[in-house]
């Protein structure tokens, strides 16, 4: 069993970059996630800010209801519907802002809500691959040459 009236989880995925002072305590919740047992979750936003780092929120909600009881399995089945809602997302770490177990005609069900989140050092929200930009000769590397096979375009990484 899990605490239904702790509504807020904070999920990290693995291999995620953190402050370099930031100390957590987290358990694994499935392949490739951990959920972060301590500090909570208002005390953790802090001190990623307080390491002068960002924790972007992006407000889109993601919902899931699953059937079955208030249980750390069925969490996780909720997390994977939602985390599968959101597989092009390039993003680090996922706050689920509720978990409502509740009843109909006697079948037990979970409702979830979770938002992205995703830590980072650079203050511009946009993915490392997203950093990646065309260079000025693009154009003209896309025509190809006489042989028939095209030019590689230059890529420019733009990121720190």
């Amino acid at each position: 069993m899990f605490d239904t009236n702790k509504n807020t989880v904070i999920l990290i995925r693995d291999a995620t970059t953190l402050p370099p002072n930031l100390s957590i305590a987290s358990n694994a919740f499935f392949p490739g996630w951990q959920i972060v047992t301590s500090p909570d979750r208002p005390t953790f936003t802090r001190s990623v800010e307080a390491a002068h780092w960002n924790f972007f929120y992006r407000a889109n909600e993601t919902r899931a209801t699953v059937l079955g009881g208030a249980s750390l399995r069925t969490l996780r089945r909720a997390v994977k519907q939602i985390l599968g809602k959101q597989e092009n997302q390039n993003f680090n770490a996922l706050e689920v802002t509720t978990i409502l177990s509740k009843r109909f005609l006697g079948i037990p069900f979970l409702r979830t809500v979770a938002h992205l989140r995703h830590i980072q050092e650079s203050s511009a929200l946009v993915p490392s691959k997203a950093f990646v930009s065309q260079g000025p000769g693009h154009r003209a590397a896309e025509s190809g040459t006489s042989s028939g096979e095209p030019h590689r375009a230059v890529q420019y990484a733009t990121a720190k």
